[in-house]
């Protein structure tokens, strides 16, 4: 099995929900940043999303948008970003990561020297947010052969039409995007999200992931009765900011206390 697949088990034995954790890859700068993905296993993340640091990020608010801009600054690339997970993986072969950004970036390194360098690094999963089912199979193709994951985005208007598109050649798991908005903005209505979460339980297996507007212990709580997992990206960011000095007790307090409420 994957590490995703392993940690998906093992949790579900455990009855426990899944935290996934975001952060920006070289932010504030590349030794805090990898400073902080080291810890957020002990934490309490049980799966990590690292963003991939791109001029245009589409689907952001501001917090992660800034945290893209600190990283360019400092110098961070795609290259630094594998290079992260590689060092990552010397004391962590367990924990999953998963790349997520734009296609762009992975379009100008390559499709295929990509997905050799990032499974060669202990890369899982790529969340790619503007690249549709429709036109990722010549990445798809790749990753494959690499054994690592493509995880697609469902939305509150991914209806019974669209849901097959979407999971066609997806896997590790389905991340449910719980608002129509970007990142880091408005919370979702649990009760308006339940019948449509039931609808797309009944057409797969694979866990479902829970992100955008999750912020607080009490926000993963409630959200984790509807998945297998949540996603907290933009609160985290918003602490990671302040590492410059090396400090990164406020990052995984924060986690702490989301892993708390989940198991």
């Amino acid at each position: 099995m994957s590490r995703i697949e392993k940690k998906f088990e093992s949790l579900t034995q455990e009855g426990s929900t899944a935290l996934v954790t975001y952060i920006m890859a070289g932010d504030p700068d590349l030794e805090n940043s990898l400073k902080v993905l080291k810890a957020l296993p002990d934490a309490g993340a049980d799966i990590i999303e690292l963003g991939m640091p791109f001029t245009d990020p589409a689907a952001e608010g501001i917090t992660i948008q800034r945290a893209g801009q600190r990283a360019l600054k400092a110098g961070a690339n795609m290259h630094h970003t594998i290079d992260m997970v590689r060092k990552f993986r010397v004391d962590n072969d367990h924990t999953p990561i998963i790349l997520m950004g734009y296609a762009n970036p992975i379009f100008t390194y390559g499709y295929e020297k990509f997905a050799q360098d990032a499974s060669k690094a202990g890369v899982d999963g790529l969340i790619i947010v503007d690249l549709p089912p429709e036109e990722d199979a010549p990445l798809r193709e790749h990753t494959q052969k690499h054994g690592i994951d493509i995880i697609r985005l469902a939305t509150p208007t991914t209806d019974e039409k669209r849901l097959p598109k979407v999971l066609e050649g997806a896997s590790g798991f389905l991340y449910y995007v719980s608002i129509t908005g970007v990142t880091g903005t408005a919370k979702a209505d649990i009760n308006a999200l339940k019948p449509h979460l039931d609808m797309i339980k009944s057409k797969t297996t694979l866990p479902i992931a829970i992100g955008f507007g999750i912020k607080t212990p009490d926000d993963a709580l409630k959200m984790s009765s509807l998945g297998d997992a949540v996603v907290v990206g933009s609160a985290i960011v918003d602490k990671v900011k302040d590492t410059d000095n090396g400090n990164i007790s406020p990052v995984l307090d924060l986690v702490k206390s989301l892993s708390n409420v989940l198991k």
